[in-house]
């Protein structure tokens, strides 16, 4: 490791998972006065929701929730931010944590005004997994138009580094550094916030369905990186094989979940999330069918005025009953699905020229446990606490936006409570 930095803040705060839960829980402690130390894997802040096309059931854009809170970090000086970072260890007790953080070199500092002159001369492309390899960047990036930090980002498993050095000459304000190394940074906090989010299911291990198999095939998640219009297609959802726009789509709830061979669990908010996709179809063109396959709609509170409004679309097809297989027409490239109405007690047999499969959310932890002493249950969620470590949001459970945003204050409340208590007893 290049360079080792250090931090000593024994009343501070560490929020691991720059999110919803994380964001809230570092800009709820910070405004009350605490030291707060927020890093995230990424090279930007936002999570899942910052590749969103909008939220339900409002339908507005995510970003406006999350410029507030960029905001908010922004001018709270109480907040720092670390991107491109990783927890490699926690130890110690309650009101005396010591954490090691590793710290990849973004390869651009902050002189950067994210103008585009250094994307515009580099040579080499990338496939963009922000857009999940539907379209590619250049090996130097900016994630998002609205990408918080907003500043370029050097792939560095792609560049050519100073043999090519093309985006340094082309950069007036000299905010590339080609030599930056990576940072071993050593904190001493008095409480953490774990707040890592969650992956979508691995739908390549749904073989009946076709995913990966059939280019028709995509995801939920892939959905609302269709319809954003800083997304692949500026927005217009259309068929990954041949770019045309669509007429009829189905969407399959519970891919995977609900079943013992994959998520034994219902993650709740698929079936809002294909409700919401389905205004992104209508809205675009009102003629193309629509056809939603679920086992159960799960739309609880006020959210079932959503599905009532939802379901009232014209056009709009619900079918009880789960897809046993997907086949594609090799002429067409369009999908037959096979499924059983059990509601009208037939079978079914029916052509669509998009399939999306509404796959579930797979808490970060299943796979990679964070270091400390937590307890988890059988599906990798953090099942308790433990003393001045809080987890929040969907590393709990699966859970919406608003939920998580609780939960994030929640923490927050939980981190501070510790300090305190560690304090007074002291």
């Amino acid at each position: 490791m290049g360079n080792i930095e250090s931090i000593n803040s024994p009343n501070g705060i560490l929020v691991v998972g720059g999110g919803m839960s994380g964001m809230t829980a570092a800009i709820e402690a910070a405004e009350v006065g605490y030291e707060v130390f927020l890093i995230e894997e990424n090279p930007y802040l936002g999570g899942r929701v910052a590749r969103a096309n909008k939220y339900f059931p409002k339908l507005c854009a995510p970003y406006c929730g999350l410029e507030i809170n960029f905001r908010r970090i922004k001018t709270n000086p109480r907040i720092k931010v670390f991107t491109l970072a990783q927890v490699e260890d926690i130890s110690g007790k309650e009101g005396d944590y010591e954490v090691t953080v590793k710290l990849t070199p973004r390869l651009v500092n902050d002189n950067c005004t994210a103008c585009g002159k250094c994307a515009e001369v580099c040579p080499v492309e990338r496939p963009n997994d922000f857009n999940f390899g539907l379209d590619k960047t250049k090996a130097i990036y900016l994630t998002s138009p609205m990408a918080f930090p907003l500043k370029y980002v050097i792939d560095t498993k792609v560049c050519l580094g100073a043999e090519c050095a093309k985006c340094v000459s082309a950069c007036q304000y000299q905010a590339i550094d080609l030599g930056m190394s990576a940072k071993s940074l050593h904190m001493k906090v008095g409480s953490i916030v774990l707040a890592t989010g969650w992956k979508p299911y691995d739908a390549t291990k749904l073989d009946n369905l076709g995913y990966g198999k059939y280019p028709n095939v995509i995801t939920n998640v892939i959905m609302e990186r269709l319809a954003a219009t800083d997304g692949p297609t500026q927005g217009k959802i259309v068929r990954p094989s041949d770019g045309k726009e669509v007429k009829s789509i189905a969407f399959v709830q519970c891919a995977g979940s609900r079943d013992q061979n994959h998520l034994p669990y219902c993650s709740g908010v698929c079936c809002m999330g294909s409700l919401k996709q389905c205004t992104y179809v209508k809205d675009q063109n009102p003629e193309t069918k629509v056809s939603i396959f679920y086992i159960d709609v799960r739309a609880s509170g006020i959210l079932e005025d959503f599905f009532q409004r939802v379901q009232a679309i014209e056009g709009v097809t619900l079918v009880r009953g789960k897809v046993a297989k997907i086949e594609e027409d090799p002429a067409t490239k369009d999908l037959i699905l096979h499924a059983e109405d059990t509601a009208a007690g037939q079978k079914v047999k029916e052509s669509f020229e998009m399939v999306v499969l509404a796959t579930g959310m797979v808490p970060m932890t299943a796979e990679v446990k964070i270091p400390g002493n937590l307890v988890y249950d059988n599906y990798g969620f953090v099942a308790a606490d433990a003393p001045g470590v809080y987890a929040a949001g969907c590393i709990r459970r699966p859970t919406d936006v608003s939920t998580s945003v609780q939960d994030g204050t929640r923490a927050a409340l939980k981190a501070i409570q510790s300090i305190v208590r560690r304090g007074t007893n002291g």
